[in-house]
């Protein structure tokens, strides 16, 4: 395969992955905001969202204070945010048209739709009259766009460059969740607060979390108890019958780099290979003993390394 059709396969892939992650935070975010809770709580986690994609910066570059409206416009519409909604979309809908002859029609036309929907959506004011409805639709396409991919497309080259990028990006999003709203529990793996706060605060704060990755239930199903931060954590990075969990992404990643192997990418898979092997023989305990912010700053460090070495071994040179 030429090197610029796996790149616009890889980024295809990557920026719905992200379109999705970036719906699933604001929702996250928007859903808690409207609990009981003070207004240093909320504005919290309005900037740990801004935090999690690395766009406090760019955020307060436009704006001189930290407005919800304005996080959720900012990350949802703004052109010149590369990682807004608007932006991924975009950016899928033209890797997908640069490489038409690759992908069956089902795959084009929901790339396709989905941007001219996006775009009707937010002319007519669909985001801003119902901004939690708006989300689901943004997943929903998400999801709709995974199982187009997986029903009609030939299981070669394409398919697996486009499974690469998809999982690649979950695996980070996800561990800069974790990262992120741990650091917000104000403790090192506790949501404890002053004695007077109930204790549903945590209760809430943690199935917000879940849901965010689609975990609640899955969570209530493997554990049967109380939502506890630890094992949280180890849903998330640990499980690999956990869809969004590190290792489930890693199990993919590496599964699908065996299947484009060539001569030069050895060192790529064996270092993904590693990773996926830490993942798999790792215990919860040893984690949280060793320091779960180092272990997840760690990992994001590790998969920006396989992402720089997939775009040496595969794509276009940067």
């Amino acid at each position: 395969m030429l090197s610029r059709t796996a790149d616009h396969l890889f980024w295809m892939a990557r920026y719905t992955e992200r379109a999705e992650n970036t719906a699933r935070m604001l929702d996250v975010n928007y859903q808690t905001s409207l609990l009981p809770q003070s207004s240093e709580a909320t504005e919290q986690g309005w900037r740990g969202l801004l935090s999690i994609s690395e766009l406090t910066h760019d955020y307060h570059r436009l704006h001189d204070s930290l407005n919800p409206h304005e996080v959720m416009e900012f990350m949802v519409c703004d052109e010149s945010n590369p990682s807004s909604i608007h932006s991924c979309l975009r950016a899928a809908r033209e890797n997908a048209r640069a490489v038409r002859g690759t992908l069956t029609t089902e795959v084009w036309e929901t790339a396709n739709t989905t941007w001219l929907e996006f775009k009707r959506l937010i002319a007519n004011g669909s985001f801003q009259r119902d901004p939690a409805d708006f989300f689901e639709w943004v997943k929903f396409r998400s999801h709709l766009s995974r199982g187009v991919t997986l029903g009609t497309m030939l299981q070669d080259e394409s398919f697996h460059f486009l499974r690469i990028g998809t999982f690649l990006e979950r695996a980070d999003n996800t561990a800069r969740l974790l990262d992120v709203k741990f650091h917000g529990a104000q403790s090192e793996f506790f949501g404890v607060r002053e004695q007077r706060e109930p204790v549903e605060v945590d209760f809430y704060y943690w199935s917000a979390i879940l849901r965010s990755v689609s975990g609640f239930e899955v969570y209530r199903k493997v554990y049967r108890n109380v939502i506890r931060p630890e094992k949280v954590a180890e849903l998330l990075i640990l499980r690999p019958d956990m869809p969004r969990s590190l290792a489930a992404c890693m199990d993919e990643v590496v599964g699908n780099l065996k299947m484009v192997a060539n001569e030069q990418s050895g060192e790529t898979l064996r270092r993904a290979g590693r990773l996926r092997a830490d993942l798999s023989f790792g215990r919860i305990d040893e984690i949280l003993a060793t320091g779960l912010h180092a272990f997840l700053t760690q990992f994001l460090d590790r998969v920006g390394d396989l992402g720089i070495g997939i775009s040496r071994d595969f794509l276009v040179p940067v």
